[in-house]
């Protein structure tokens, strides 16, 4: 799979909080864009492993600790938003159209910790320098996919490689990754384990996270 995405090609991928579309290419993202209905001002999600997180973000002591705390030591996914290093190489790699649509005002949003399939994918993408990055595999508006046959014939077409690993592991949510703002604690999306990420928020740094009306 991960040959065909840098290779140009798209993936539907299984992360536990749902099945992914993922590509490593500007014309891969337009592809899924298209394909989505989804509206160009909306940013794509980076694909990475805290190895990559604690290189290409720019945090905080206490974010760098939040990161950690909530998907290393309590195993928990997380679509962290944090200022990025625009001088790293594998951001000084991607093409001006990906970075339109993956990077605003410095930020990007970066998926830890959803699965085994996702640190495996994470891993190849870290080593062979290739910045993945995707969207959920379903259409607009339409709800976060997790199984393969919930998703769309429209989607399906597009996938070079689809790896099916059946009902995904947060399916009772209903929901994709929890987006949280590592730096100012802001919920941009109220997501998969909310309640267990904001019980961490709570006992940690005393905080009580507002809920997002965004799914």
């Amino acid at each position: 799979a991960f040959d065909v995405i840098v290779n140009g090609g798209i993936g539907i991928l299984p992360m536990d909080i749902g099945y992914s579309l993922i590509g490593g290419s500007s014309d891969a993202l337009m592809r899924i864009f298209n394909a989505k209905g989804r509206a160009i001002g909306k940013l794509n999600a980076l694909v990475g492993d805290l190895t990559l997180a604690d290189e290409l973000l720019n945090l905080t002591p206490q974010s760098r600790e939040l990161l950690h705390l909530l998907t290393a030591t309590y195993d928990l996914p997380l679509g962290a938003i944090a200022p990025c290093d625009m001088s790293h190489p594998l951001v000084k790699a991607l093409d001006d159209r990906t970075r339109e649509m993956s990077v605003r005002d410095e930020t990007i949003v970066l998926l830890v910790n959803a699965g085994p399939f996702h640190a495996a994918i994470s891993r190849l993408s870290y080593e062979a320098k290739h910045l993945l990055i995707g969207s959920s595999a379903n259409l607009s508006n339409t709800g976060t996919k997790f199984r393969v046959t919930d998703i769309e014939p429209e989607i399906l077409n597009i996938a070079d490689v689809i790896v099916d690993h059946g009902l995904r592991k947060y399916h009772l949510y209903g929901r994709s990754s929890t987006l949280l703002n590592v730096e100012t604690f802001e919920v941009v999306r109220h997501g998969a384990c909310f309640d267990l990420i904001a019980d961490v928020v709570q006992r940690h740094y005393g905080m009580t996270l507002a809920q997002s009306d965004s799914v």
